[in-house]
């Protein structure tokens, strides 16, 4: 039996309940390989006591566990990680284009909106365009297995979303149809964060409203510095993760990431990392 973890401490949370808290853990536990596949994960009652709540709580998590396939019961004998479950992740080593087509062959893509029609101000500045232009407006859902892993919600210049149509769309992705319009791709800002998923993202990602969603927004453009693309994925952490390689000559550059402050009332920091 596999040893059970150090104890872990659970908040008293109106948008996450402890059930769901445990799970989370329980599920890193298994992904990450503590728990590796075919092991016994620790009875109830320790799982009871590590995380300090009924032994109710604990079986509704082992239960949401065991209903996604990553945990079995076998009367008599206690709680396994099937053999199936896929092992931890490998480190992907991709550039950004790699990344992207990757990305588009190992997923099925829902075209869920693309319109023209005014952006907010704060995209519109930051696509350099003016309040009479009308963007091209893309929502689109993509799935594995018939899982929901990624909603994009993405605004092209009118001037190259003038060609791309919601047809195209379904059998390209969207950084394709660019290119074929002679964009070439270069300097990328991008920002990751996390939020509570509103009722729209819960409904099309299949998750509860108010559960944690992170958010990874892209501004990219292209070699004359011009902006072709503000894009924001939003991704369920229970399904999914973001990965980044950076150079070692980029560590000591904003290439190699700040950290920002937000929202604090007074002496707001960046602290470069």
């Amino acid at each position: 039996m596999v040893a059970t973890p150090a104890t872990s401490a659970l908040i008293a949370s109106p948008t996450l309940p402890l059930h769901r808290q445990i799970f989370m853990v329980v599920r890193d536990n298994i992904v990450r390989g503590l728990w590796p596949p075919g092991s016994a994960i620790p009875p109830e009652e320790a799982l009871r006591e590590q995380f300090g709540v009924s032994r109710v709580t604990v079986r509704r998590a082992l239960g949401d566990l065991a209903s996604q396939g990553l945990l079995e019961r076998r009367h008599g004998l206690g709680t396994f990680v099937p053999h199936n479950v896929s092992q931890p992740r490998p480190d992907p080593t991709l550039a950004l284009l790699d990344g992207l087509e990757k990305s588009a062959a190992e997923s099925d893509v829902q075209v869920i909106e693309v319109q023209h029609g005014p952006a907010a101000p704060l995209i519109a500045r930051l696509l350099r365009i003016s309040h009479e232009d009308l963007p091209l407006h893309a929502l689109r859902l993509r799935s594995i297995g018939g899982v929901p892993v990624m909603l994009t919600d993405a605004w092209v210049p009118e001037r190259l979303g003038r060609k791309v149509t919601a047809a195209g769309l379904k059998k390209r992705a969207l950084y394709e149809l660019l290119l074929s319009q002679g964009v070439t791709f270069g300097r990328v800002v991008q920002a990751i964060s996390a939020e509570s998923a509103n009722p729209q993202h819960a409904r099309w990602l299949g998750i509860d409203v108010g559960a944690p969603v992170l958010t990874l927004t892209r501004l990219v453009h292209d070699l004359e510095e011009r902006p072709v693309q503000y894009l924001t994925a939003y991704l369920s952490p229970e399904r999914s993760r973001i990965l980044m390689e950076i150079p070692g000559g980029k560590m000591n550059t904003l290439g190699g990431g700040q950290i920002v402050h937000d929202g604090l009332a007074a002496n707001k920091k960046a602290t470069r990392r």
